[in-house]
């Protein structure tokens, strides 16, 4: 499980429960509650500047390495996921989810501190599939996956959540499909519903767009 800050500082908590007064109604695509607690939209991404990077980055860096024909160290992550993906296209929406899933719950967990030297960072695409990652690092390139192959914005949603029966924080991808919400977990070989869970409180989710607090019913 990532060493993801749930927020800030205490001041931070008490800021953004605020904001949420000034929230308008969620996507219309994905439904309005998660693991039995509702979503309040908010309209501001610049509040969390690990994701804003993350985005910038994807677009400097996601990209296909240049030779890929060297017989000694060959690592073209890159290459070798754009070509899964690839293979994904016409596939129906359930064999893209669950082999997505799969794809990146491939990769080693491995710690930020051990990583990067810092207690917590958000990587891209290139920077997981080079180095491994923690937990939502698995969720942002699942995230991006499923963006390559067609998946709306609005149907997609990382989510930063309190795993109640470890007692600490994670992240998962939350998908939005007929009506239900589909969770991609990096603890979780198979793409399941989150009426099946029942030990994840989620405190916030965000996509490119917008992000969610998440309040008790």
């Amino acid at each position: 499980m990532a060493n993801i800050p749930l927020f800030a500082s205490l001041s931070s908590v008490i800021g953004v429960i605020c904001l949420f007064l000034s929230g308008s109604a969620g996507a219309v695509a994905f439904p309005p509650g998660l693991f039995g607690y509702s979503a309040v939209e908010q309209q501001d991404t610049r509040t969390f500047g690990q994701w804003i990077q993350v985005l910038e980055r994807h677009l400097r860096i996601d990209i296909a390495e240049g030779d890929c024909h060297e017989t000694v160290l060959n690592l073209c992550h890159m290459r070798d996921w754009l070509a899964f993906l690839e293979s994904l296209r016409n596939r129906p929406r359930s064999e893209q989810l669950d082999a997505v899933n799969r794809y990146a719950n491939q990769k080693s967990y491995v710690l930020d501190l051990d990583n990067y030297g810092v207690e917590d960072y958000w990587a891209v695409p290139r920077e997981f599939l080079y180095n491994n990652g923690d937990c939502e690092d698995y969720a942002i390139t699942k995230f991006f996956s499923l963006l390559w192959l067609g998946f709306a914005m609005e149907d997609l949603r990382i989510v930063v959540l309190q795993d109640t029966n470890l007692r600490i924080p994670h992240a998962v991808l939350a998908v939005a499909d007929q009506g239900d919400v589909l969770i991609l977990d990096n603890q979780i070989q198979e793409v399941v519903s989150q009426r099946d869970i029942v030990h994840y409180a989620p405190v916030y989710a965000i996509n490119e767009y917008h992000w969610w607090l998440y309040l008790p019913r």
